[in-house]
């Protein structure tokens, strides 16, 4: 089990690189993270887009990369079409989002007949660090499903789980965050929490353990939970935090960033192989321990 982001990154290069295909990378921090990845014998980034201004963007930062690797199509969404078609045919192993927007990218993947469809549901995992805890936790969803279901829940919680065995969690403990520990009928996602609970304990979710509805004090603090009377396994040893909504999950991840000065990865699941999808306002080092992430992720651990 991994306690901090770094060791991710170690673990990652021990396997030697990773194949990345990079869809409209004409961009220059994509570019630039992927220079350092190099470096570290992290990845080989194929770079699919505007040849002529990745050309001249990866001789601006110094990235020594192949012609045969800078694949000109100019148009987004044909970039992306040559991209899943690298990964049918073997010859990528991630799929990274360059100067494409998420939702055009995500049309690609999700085609029926020729996309990288699975039958499993798409969702966001973002592995996080903060100061002051010991070890890695994960959060989910707070990019990709706007409104989930019950139904969707569960397959953020199974896609969350995936990410943690990959990094050496054999049974994380999960907690379906709500406002509160009590079932609301009036709140619908205190039934959501409630049910992924129940569905954990019927075997409908396995790999983990579920508990929920609960609020966020009491996972993270014992002072809480022994105020509130709640005895949990969840506390102060929580892995994954499942969140009810997009924009619950996208302000706890940018509180953990901004307040909590935290540090984070993030990948993809459910598609044929993880993808790199990132906002333009992460760092590089946010960007090279995502291509690890994915790099774990895509094989046995």
């Amino acid at each position: 089990m991994y306690k901090r982001l770094e060791e991710l990154v170690d673990a990652a290069r021990a396997r030697g690189p990773v194949k990345v295909a990079v869809v409209a990378g004409h961009d220059a921090d994509v570019i630039g993270a992927l220079k350092q990845a190099q470096e570290i014998g992290l990845a080989e980034a194929t770079l699919i887009g505007e040849a002529d201004k990745i050309a001249a963007l990866t001789k601006e930062v110094g990235l020594d990369i192949p012609d045969n690797r800078i694949v000109d199509e100019p148009d987004a969404t044909d970039a992306a079409w040559r991209a899943v078609e690298m990964i049918r045919g073997g010859s990528a192993q991630l799929l990274m989002k360059g100067k494409i927007n998420t939702s055009e990218l995500i049309r690609v993947v999700l085609n029926r007949e020729t996309g990288l469809r699975t039958g499993r549901m798409l969702s966001q995992v973002i592995v996080f660090q903060v100061p002051g805890i010991d070890r890695l936790m994960m959060m989910s969803d707070a990019a990709i499903n706007i409104a989930p279901t019950l139904e969707h829940k569960a397959e953020i919680c199974r896609n969350a789980i995936e990410v943690a065995h990959a990094l050496g969690i054999d049974a994380p403990n999960v907690a379906a965050l709500c406002a509160f520990e009590f079932v609301n009928p009036d709140m619908p996602a205190t039934l959501d929490a409630a049910g992924l609970s129940l569905m954990n304990k019927r075997g409908q979710i396995t790999g983990g353990y579920i508990e929920g509805p609960i609020a966020l004090d009491v996972p993270l603090s014992r002072f809480a939970a022994e105020r509130k009377g709640i005895e949990s396994p969840l506390v102060e040893n929580t892995d994954i935090f499942i969140l009810p909504d997009i924009e619950a999950a996208n302000i706890l991840y940018r509180a953990i960033l901004y307040f909590a000065h935290g540090e984070s990865c993030g990948v993809v699941l459910g598609a044929k192989v993880p993808l790199v999808l990132l906002s333009r306002a992460e760092t590089p080092e946010t960007k090279i321990r995502s291509i690890a992430l994915g790099a774990l992720t895509s094989a046995p651990s």
